[in-house]
């Protein structure tokens, strides 16, 4: 028997303010209305490190979990019910894991691809000046267009489609200018098989206390099991190159119709220099999350990966 929660009481959202953060959770609310008719669902608004600190880049913050940890603290001590995030925002290694939550959906994923504002890739000319705050978009387009020149841009996507005009082009989530209606701003749209996307991209997750089981079966709902297979199988790619990797790394998961999994991952250096790449298929019923830890480990030693993260810790250190 599914557990019920008292009558009138409201389910409470945690999420960040920014406006895609908003949309994103309105979404999650809106379809807990339309299948639980009577539900009352609010928003929570919360700000975190990530968001007060938009001078500084994300690895120097402490990488992932700088836009989540304040909003899952509000779930935690009870200020809300569930929390709403993007997926790629959610640590992947189990040691960073929030105690007491649990990942009770992954609804049905978005369009998980990079996107280019202001100029299409082969029209950047020579020696053109990218901006982008993420080192996986940087290493990869280094990969593609040696010739290119970088700035750091962080901010939301308002801001950062903004000062498209001030670059060759600006990378952005194609996600977030589709959900914000802006997705005619796109100059292009970049392939998995070009640009791995960051885990999870495109992607939401939900979370919820685990001693909460009333909250956790109204969610249960939203869940999409080939989203969760692909974003499970992406987060053990990114799990196993362990929580400290401060690498560019990517990986992208679709599952067939029959259940098989297919997924591609990337682990380049900070310069772009070496750009490692695998791809993995398995047949239906194999577990995703071993998927991606599979691959992360064929990368790390039959590709080479291992060494590339000791040069890294070894840089950090100088």
């Amino acid at each position: 028997m599914t557990p019920e929660r008292p009558s009138g009481e409201r389910l409470r959202i945690a999420t960040r303010g920014s406006s895609l953060a908003r949309w994103q959770a309105e979404h999650v609310a809106e379809r807990l209305r339309r299948a639980h008719p009577g539900l009352e669902v609010d928003l929570v608004v919360v700000e975190t490190l990530g968001d007060r600190s938009t001078q500084r880049a994300i690895w120097e913050l402490g990488g992932q979990g700088v836009f989540v940890k304040e909003v899952q603290a509000a779930v935690v001590d009870g200020r809300a019910d569930l929390a709403v995030h993007s997926a790629k925002d959610l640590p992947s290694s189990p040691s960073l894991a929030t105690p007491g939550l649990t990942l009770a959906a992954v609804p049905e994923r978005g369009d998980p691809r990079d996107a280019l504002v202001g100029c299409s890739l082969s029209a950047i000319p020579v020696g053109g000046t990218v901006a982008t705050g993420a080192n996986r978009r940087r290493a990869q387009l280094v990969d593609l267009r040696p010739d290119l020149t970088f700035a750091g841009l962080r901010g939301n996507i308002e801001t950062r489609v903004g000062r498209a005009r001030e670059f060759s082009a600006v990378v952005v989530a194609a996600v977030a200018l589709e959900r914000l209606g802006r997705q005619s701003e796109a100059a292009e749209v970049l392939e998995p098989a070009v640009m791995v996307p960051q885990v999870g991209q495109g992607a939401l997750a939900v979370e919820c206390r685990e001693d909460d089981p009333a909250t956790v079966a109204l969610v249960a709902v939203l869940d999409h099991r080939p989203s969760r297979r692909a974003v499970e199988a992406e987060r053990g790619y990114l799990a196993t190159l362990g929580g400290g990797c401060e690498l560019p790394a990517g990986a992208f998961a679709t599952e067939a119709p029959d259940g098989g999994l297919h997924l591609r991952a990337v682990l380049a250096t900070l310069d772009g220099r070496m750009v490692l790449r695998d791809e993995l298929q398995v047949p239906p019923g194999t577990d995703p999350t071993g998927v991606g830890r599979s691959l992360g480990r064929r990368l790390l030693d039959a590709g080479g990966g291992r060494s590339l993260l000791a040069e890294a810790v070894d840089a950090i250190s100088d």
